[in-house]
């Protein structure tokens, strides 16, 4: 008995905040319904617009994303990310909507420019004492997943019933977004 009590504690855990900051990380993004709509969204539309969007715009948000949220973790300050980030939800969302098939470069363009806002957003909410790297690719993997859950969902678009249900989805999106931007205004 008093042999236990004098035992060393065992260190096969992760040091203190590393688990806490990946997990922050996670939840992050699945916590606010601005960036759960347009993480859906860029997955809605890839899949609207087929080969190679389909992966394209999920991999590249994510990348970009990853470049906002180091900004935002270094406190380089981005003018209107809240706007920003509004504005992506109504965008996408009317994307989707619509149907609307620009050349790939700008729809890639489009996803890209709003990961830098998404992103900065994430980073400069880094909760005190969390690892800034755990937590970043916390973030990276949740909008991944919402992404993969987008594109999913946007399989439906090869049945006229898909089609008219994602236009009314993305219809939703876009109106959540138009409340998010009056809302940051």
């Amino acid at each position: 008995m008093a042999g236990a009590m004098l035992a060393m504690p065992a260190l096969a855990h992760v040091q203190q905040g590393q688990a806490a900051g990946f997990v922050a990380g996670l939840l992050h993004p699945v916590s606010g319904l601005d960036h759960v709509l347009a993480m859906v969204a860029v997955g809605l539309w890839g899949a609207q617009l087929g080969m190679p969007a389909i992966w394209l715009l999920p991999v590249t948000f994510p990348l970009v994303m990853a470049l906002g949220g180091f900004l935002g973790l270094v406190g380089m300050p981005l003018p209107g990310v809240e706007i920003g980030v509004a504005a992506s939800g109504l965008l996408l969302g009317a994307s989707v909507a619509t149907r609307w098939r620009p050349p790939l470069w700008l729809a890639a363009t489009i996803v890209g420019v709003f990961a830098v806002f998404h992103g900065h957003a994430h980073g400069t909410e880094l909760p005190p004492g969390e690892s800034g790297l755990l937590y970043s690719v916390g973030f990276v993997v949740a909008t991944g997943c919402l992404h993969a859950a987008g594109v999913l969902i946007g399989l439906v678009h090869r049945w006229q019933w898909g089609r008219t249900a994602l236009s009314a989805a993305g219809a939703g999106i876009a109106m959540a977004g138009l409340l998010f931007l009056w809302r940051a205004w």
